[in-house]
């Protein structure tokens, strides 16, 4: 695959699956597995289809027994690394912790992993399916709905944070957003693309975390029908540079996220 240090996969751990599926189906038009896929140790993972035919990542079901040991539901995503084993040495070198060691899966090499600052991802070296080789994921995509269309890390320090993912993923930072008191907003890149940005740790966040936004065909559309399936908006709509609109909410089951789009 041609997509190093991309975001390649997103993954939303819930301790109801079916429930998710009900809340996204809505807001955001995918189609969850009503029954999860046979996985390794016999962990309930679901896809999340697209309306296009592709998949925009998956949901695993959280266990009462994963609970108990700290799990709780959140979006998490995983990062193309072409070594996974060499990438984990160099994050733990670097200040890193290693929270799933590497394992191998069916679709690659994976492993858990934090930045210096706290915040959780995976790392993948992804086995693509046979006649696929040399694609890009597009579980992310810049405009389009139905996918991930912005990474924004909320962190402790920014500094070593923007210099963590420099270092471990080539990614670039240019240019940023003034938000008064909270600090600088400040954006990220992965060549020519920006991938999202980089913001301080602001009041109401215990930890610092990756939150992601998804894309919705209509913004208004998409803040009703989170308020209808239950979901809790924790910032209304608010326009951004280009003229869309992003808002942020926690899911039914504990899940924070958030969406973009237009307003039509």
């Amino acid at each position: 695959m041609t997509d190093a240090s991309n975001f390649i996969w997103y993954e939303l751990m819930t301790p109801d699956p079916k429930g998710a599926a009900a809340f996204y189906g809505a807001v955001v038009g995918w189609t969850i597995d009503a029954e999860g896929q046979p996985t390794p140790g016999g962990v309930d993972y679901r896809m999340i289809g697209r309306s296009d035919g592709g998949n925009a990542g998956g949901v695993l079901a959280l266990t009462a027994e994963m609970e108990a040991g700290g799990a709780r539901p959140f979006w998490i995503g995983y990062l193309h690394v072409d070594d996974v084993d060499a990438a984990v040495d160099a994050i733990k070198a670097d200040g890193g912790a290693l929270q799933m060691p590497a394992m191998d899966i069916p679709v690659g090499r994976i492993a858990m992993v934090t930045d210096p600052q706290g915040a959780a991802f995976y790392i993948m070296d992804p086995t693509p399916p046979p006649g696929s080789e040399g694609m890009e994921s597009d579980v992310f995509s810049v405009t389009e709905a139905q996918r991930v269309r912005w990474n924004e890390l909320a962190t402790s320090d920014p500094e070593a944070a923007i210099a963590f993912y420099k270092t471990h993923f080539g990614w670039g930072q240019e240019g940023e957003m003034d938000m008064g008191p909270i600090g600088a907003y400040r954006f990220i890149q992965r060549g020519d693309v920006g991938l999202g940005a980089v913001m301080p740790l602001m009041e109401g966040y215990p930890a610092p975390v990756w939150n992601f936004y998804i894309g919705v065909d209509d913004i208004d559309r998409a803040r009703a029908a989170v308020a209808a399936g239950g979901g809790t908006i924790t910032s209304e709509p608010m326009e951004i540079p280009g003229g869309e609109y992003a808002m942020n909410a926690i899911d039914p089951q504990g899940a924070p996220i958030g969406f973009v789009g237009p307003k039509k």
